[in-house]
């Protein structure tokens, strides 16, 4: 069996290229351009949210109190009056940027962890690349993309964003998996 201190290098070099080829994904290319739709009267909306002050956080309108009120004809009414809406408020002064990227490394750094425990569990000092690729490709794919597709099962996330994400994904798991494949112990 493999200990998870002998598969640090994959680990990091992998959180290192997936933070790497992500930043070019998403501020180069412009695969990601049209993830989120321009809201008409974006200054009106803005406007009338102002003066809620809501705190960041997620948010869902209409939202009942409980499970019996969805039956309730008033709340019943709201849903058929609209809009029916599930939205995200983020700090002023916009996206953290920095440290996000900052989580997002962090974030892939778990996501090595995680591949490299189920693969050392299955996979012995010596194990053939295509055997480790599998492996640690399929971890790595359920790690970074799985989790996503419920936001279009049950939030009417677009599907097209949620698809567009998996690809990423998809890339993140082949770069990982490859990374393992050629930094398994021998």
């Amino acid at each position: 069996m493999i200990h998870l201190l002998q598969l640090w290098a994959p680990i990091l070099l992998s959180a290192v290229i997936v933070f790497v080829v992500s930043s070019i994904i998403h501020m180069v290319l412009p695969w990601h351009k049209n993830d989120y739709a321009k809201v008409p009267n974006e200054d009106k909306v803005m406007d009338a949210l102002r003066p809620f002050a809501l705190a960041p956080g997620d948010y869902m309108l209409p939202r009942p109190s409980s499970s019996k009120e969805l039956n309730d004809p008033a709340f019943k009414a709201k849903l058929k009056k609209g809009p029916v809406v599930v939205f995200t408020v983020m700090p002023e002064g916009g996206m953290p940027i920095g440290r996000n990227m900052v989580f997002w490394f962090i974030y892939s750094l778990v996501i090595g962890v995680l591949v490299a425990y189920v693969s050392s569990r299955a996979v012995l000092p010596g194990g053939s690349y295509p055997q480790v690729f599998r492996l640690a490709g399929v971890t790595a794919f359920i790690a970074y993309t799985v989790g996503l597709w419920q936001m279009s099962i049950w939030y009417c996330r677009s599907w097209t964003t949620t698809i567009t994400s998996t690809i990423d994904g998809l890339i993140y798991a082949l770069l990982t998996a490859g990374t393992f494949g050629w930094l398994w112990p021998r």
